[in-house]
């Protein structure tokens, strides 16, 4: 009597057990986990960028792969002359590629994005962006604020190439802008004056 009593618990628990395993969604199970991930990525044998995390996991979806990137992301990316020119920082991030190759490649960044031209001393800060790889493009619909030796530009929604050079702000608002002075002086000739000579 007592030996049927403890099979019947383990059936029973058993049973438990399997009922739970059912309700895992493997979409949601990283299939890899890289600790201190660094890559190299080159064009025609130079280094055009460097990427590095904490912490890289890999996923996979019916349609698409992707890498989340828990800890942070940050990603350097160099001239052809070898120069550091932007480097992108964010608390997190996301890179989608489709298994079919019909969509673009895309990576996301979330919480305390900052993308440094180091060349420039430039800095634009938001809170999510999206970069696409094959447009070579960067946009967010967030609040954006650019800073430079010229001055303070802020707004909602911005659109740039993937290097951050040529940003363009949709919805700014109190903004400013530092002038340099004019290093030319100006001599004008009161009693015969026939224009302006430029001062030594």
């Amino acid at each position: 009597m007592a030996t049927a009593s403890a099979v019947a618990f383990v059936v029973i628990s058993c049973k438990g057990k399997l009922g739970r395993a059912e309700e895992i969604n493997l979409d949601d199970v990283a299939l890899s986990s890289v600790e201190k991930m660094f890559a190299v990525e080159t064009d025609g044998g130079k280094i055009s960028m460097r990427i590095e995390a904490d912490l890289m996991e890999g996923y996979e979806t019916d349609s698409t792969t992707y890498d989340l990137f828990p800890k942070g992301l940050e990603i350097y990316s160099y001239l052809d002359d070898g120069r550091l020119q932007t480097i992108i920082f964010s608390n997190k991030a996301k890179h989608i590629t489709s298994k079919y190759g019909n969509r673009p490649e895309v990576w996301q960044a979330f919480g305390n994005v900052k993308i440094r031209n180091v060349i420039k001393h430039e800095m634009m800060e938001t809170d999510t962006l999206y970069w696409d790889q094959g447009k070579k493009e960067i946009w967010t619909d967030c609040y954006v604020k650019m800073t430079s030796p010229s001055g303070l530009m802020q707004g909602y929604g911005m659109r740039s190439d993937d290097r951050a050079e040529n940003a363009i702000l949709h919805n700014p608002f109190d903004g400013y802008t530092l002038t340099e002075k004019d290093t030319v002086n100006v001599i004008v000739d009161s009693v015969n004056f026939i224009g302006p000579f430029i001062g030594k």
